[in-house]
């Protein structure tokens, strides 16, 4: 827990029983769960709160089962190529652990010095990931003022979350790696058919980012096959149109016992560029 600092001061925190607090007093109670509540009100916005008990089971659920396995794997290996001893790596965006638990797992099998923490902005998700993990350090707080020093970090990873360059470039340390997950142009294409007259392609933004270089770049994709309606309905609560869609397309969704779709992402991987 000693990797947060204190969101009012921006000084170091530490444990003191079941707190976290700084130089100037500045005191976080630490969750029976584990986590700690990092997030002022004034970096929460007026609504919002992050995802709710029933987004969280939902993912939660889908993600048990094992049909995103082959994106935690690749994901996993592709930490440790860039892993060295005593190592940090964050979870910006972590959501309810399922890569930050994962990825802590795999690394942790060969007996490595690692340390991981997770930062998202729903309670909820964070109470079930730090009841997962012990090991992993969680902390509620925003991607885009994230409780942690400037250049404390090794790896940092991001998935299918809001991008922030300029705290992403501030807490890693120089030569620090930027790992992120985004979805192909043609996941859950099938997905898309079922449910729209009309569907779409996602959107692939360019690869180039300020600060960073381009590392590596690999892509993951299959064939899920979903046989009964509750997965699918998760999987569907888990994306982002799920908000935009219509009563008609729902009443499809609903009726949708079987699902054939592809499943794609991509992973990319980039060195911090700084001067």
């Amino acid at each position: 827990m000693d990797f947060f600092i204190c969101p009012v001061c921006k000084e170091k925190l530490c444990i003191q029983n079941k707190s976290l607090v700084c130089s100037n007093n500045h005191t976080f109670d630490i969750a029976k769960s584990g986590y700690v509540n990092l997030l002022l009100s004034k970096q929460a916005g007026k609504n919002v709160h992050g995802d709710n008990k029933l987004m969280v089971r939902a993912r939660r659920d889908f993600l048990s089962k094992g049909y995103y396995s082959r994106l935690l794997t690749g994901l996993s290996e592709t930490v440790k190529r860039y892993f060295k001893n005593s190592c940090t790596i964050l979870d910006a965006g972590c959501g309810e652990g399922y890569y930050t638990n994962g990825v802590y797992e795999f690394i942790t099998a060969e007996n490595s010095d690692v340390n991981i923490y997770g930062v998202d902005i729903s309670k909820t998700a964070l109470e079930y990931a730090a009841k997962k993990c012990k090991d992993v350090k969680y902390a509620v707080g925003s991607i885009f003022n994230i409780p942690a020093a400037n250049e404390s970090c090794d790896i940092l990873m991001t998935l299918f979350a809001p991008f922030c360059r300029e705290e992403f470039e501030r807490v890693l340390k120089k030569d620090g790696i930027l790992i992120m997950v985004i979805p192909s142009e043609r996941h859950l294409w099938g997905l898309k058919q079922a449910v729209y007259d009309t569907p779409y392609l996602n959107d692939v933004k360019d690869y180039d980012i300020k600060g960073f270089k381009l590392l590596e770049r690999e892509k993951i994709t299959y064939e899920m096959i979903i046989d009964n309606n509750q997965d699918i309905q998760n999987l569907f609560s888990m994306t982002p149109y799920y908000y935009k869609t219509g009563k008609k397309e729902q009443e499809r969704l609903a009726n949708l016992e079987n699902l054939k779709t592809e499943a794609g992402f991509e992973i990319l991987t980039y060195k911090i560029e700084r001067n």
